[in-house]
């Protein structure tokens, strides 16, 4: 009860000073402090962090941290990195943070040190990457892999699938990195026409190798690779990431080649584990190192820097004021790095399916709102899409923008134009354009004062648009381990203050149920029309 006072009180004094702040324009705020550059911003490994273009005050974000404390983050944050079973819906411990870690102290979970367990993967996964790539592992018939094909689902896909995408500057060109990951049979289908099976190494990726959609995709898979070479022996070109060895040897893979992780690595968290396979494939385990140093770097940052000048805990506090005091539903990530493209989808599910809950730890309905909707783009692509409904819509939609200042390919003259777009949006985000300034504007090109007065209003810019500036140094595979923990982190901060278990995901599980039934009943070409409603059954009737 106490500490519900203590936050509840520190929520009206961010109300009250929002309606402050809300009076004030951003621009005037750097008037009147010269340093607010320097008092909002901060600077760690080759990031800066610049959240000063955000409608707070010094009052803002001493609340903000005020919060976090009688949170007990710093307590929970602890609790997370030292095993505690902080997932306790499914009485797990969250240990992603185990898979990059440097130390050498044991890390017990149920009697067991996971630490050994660890290494014992990275070496299989390092043997086995490498033979891939120097061409020693053949296929069924004594031919090098120039083709993987990763089948999965959820985080078996997404992560692999964006650091892939992010660290193409650094793989092996002579390995073409392809993943499926839809039920629909046309992402398999136009997958496996561009690809000589012999030549083509199947990574299965699924935890308990149940998951619907990855095991159908995986035996269609297997079907068109024994017809297509005429070899019922399949262990040569597929193998497995996964924890039942059963399924898998009775699949046709060869359990040497199944590689595992465990109960305490969520699937949106698994990247750093086994099932970045394909990552080591694709740029060497050398550079998967270096992506697991990136993210242990900004562990040690999030887990040692105080709050106030803590990357994830600014961010997930921000975030946190504009959901909870400003009541800004939604949230723009927007990488300035054509690399970058599909962080937008992967941070999709990160963020909304840890904190997309509506009860808290103690079972009752959050009295506040959780996890935001996410969005994005890459830019300068998503200037010429949303970015219209960003500056002069009716929702005001808070947004993370990403930049390298290091172009990795590509004429430097395209670089320096992105970075100028990139600094730009936000400045433009923040200062709009008063009506004066229109209206100065347009007499100084000749305008009629009857045409001014018929588009002036259409070309005025409120401004005062929150936005965080993430620059950094270069894309390295180290840089993007770190940035990839940041947002994990943030995604933390902000369960511990909405008070959720961002570790399941039962939110997932009732429309596959019901699915299967349907299924059930397509195929018995037969509606039950007692457990459905009535639209539900003229659908399925309409289909048969």
């Amino acid at each position: 009860m106490g500490k519900n006072i203590r936050v509840a009180e520190v929520t009206n004094l961010l109300q009250l000073n929002k309606d402050f702040i809300s009076k004030v324009k951003m621009n005037t705020l750097f008037n009147e402090n010269p340093n607010r550059f320097k008092d909002f911003s901060i600077k760690y490994s080759g990031i800066l962090f610049d959240y000063s273009k955000n409608r707070i005050n010094h009052e803002t974000m001493e609340l903000l941290i005020r919060l976090a404390k009688n949170c007990n983050l710093e307590q929970k944050r602890d609790d997370m990195f030292s095993g505690e079973k902080i997932n306790f819906t499914e009485n797990r411990a969250v240990l992603h943070t185990a898979l990059r870690s440097k130390s050498s102290s044991p890390l017990i979970v149920d009697g067991v040190d996971v630490r050994p367990l660890v290494k014992e993967e990275l070496d299989h996964m390092e043997a086995f990457s490498d033979s891939v790539r120097n061409g020693e592992w053949k296929g069924v018939n004594g031919d090098t892999i120039t083709d993987v094909v990763n089948i999965g689902i959820g985080g078996s896909y997404l992560g692999p699938d964006m650091v892939c995408n992010a660290l193409r500057a650094y793989s092996d060109r002579n390995i073409k990195m392809h993943f499926v990951s839809n039920v629909d049979g046309a992402d398999l289908a136009e997958t496996l026409i561009k690809l000589d099976a012999s030549k083509t190494l199947f990574i299965i990726a699924s935890k308990t190798f149940t998951t619907k959609e990855t095991i159908m995709n995986a035996n269609s898979a297997k079907s068109w690779f024994i017809k297509e070479t005429g070899q019922n022996d399949i262990s040569k070109n597929f193998v497995a990431l996964s924890t039942n060895e059963k399924s898998v040897s009775e699949f046709g893979i060869d359990k040497e080649n199944m590689f595992k992780f465990w109960d305490w690595v969520g699937g949106r968290y698994s990247v750093w584990s086994s099932i970045g396979l394909p990552i080591a494939i694709s740029v060497g385990m050398d550079n998967f190192y270096k992506f697991l140093d990136g993210a242990y770097s900004m562990d040690y940052h999030f887990q040692q820097a105080e709050l106030s000048k803590n990357i994830p805990v600014i961010m997930g506090l921000l975030g946190y004021l504009y959901n909870n005091i400003w009541n800004l539903q939604s949230y723009a990530v927007l990488p300035y790095s054509q690399y970058l493209s599909k962080l937008p989808s992967y941070l999709q599910q990160l963020d909304m399916e840890s904190n997309g809950k509506r009860i808290t730890k103690t079972g009752h309905r959050v009295s506040i709102g959780s996890g935001p909707v996410i969005f994005g783009e890459a830019g300068t692509n998503g200037q010429h899409s949303f970015y219209q409904l960003l500056h002069q819509g009716t929702k005001i939609i808070p947004a993370d923008f990403i930049a390298f200042k290091q172009n990795l390919r590509g004429n430097a003259n395209h670089h320096t134009t992105l970075l100028s777009n990139f600094i730009a949006q936000t400045e433009a985000l923040m200062i709009g354009k008063t009506r004066n300034k229109v209206l100065k504007e347009m007499r100084a090109k000749g305008f009629k004062e009857t045409e001014i007065e018929r588009q002036v209003n259409h070309k005025i810019f409120e401004g005062n648009r929150p936005t965080n500036s993430i620059l950094i140094d270069k894309l390295t595979p180290f840089s993007l381990g770190e940035l990839v923990a940041m947002y994990e982190h943030k995604v933390f901060v902000q369960g511990v203050l909405w008070d959720v278990n961002s570790f399941d995901q039962m939110g997932v599980e009732l429309g596959k149920v019901l699915a299967v039934q349907i299924e059930d009943e397509i195929r018995r070409k037969e509606a039950d029309e007692i457990n459905h409603d009535c639209s539900t059954v003229a659908l399925i009737k309409e289909l048969l």
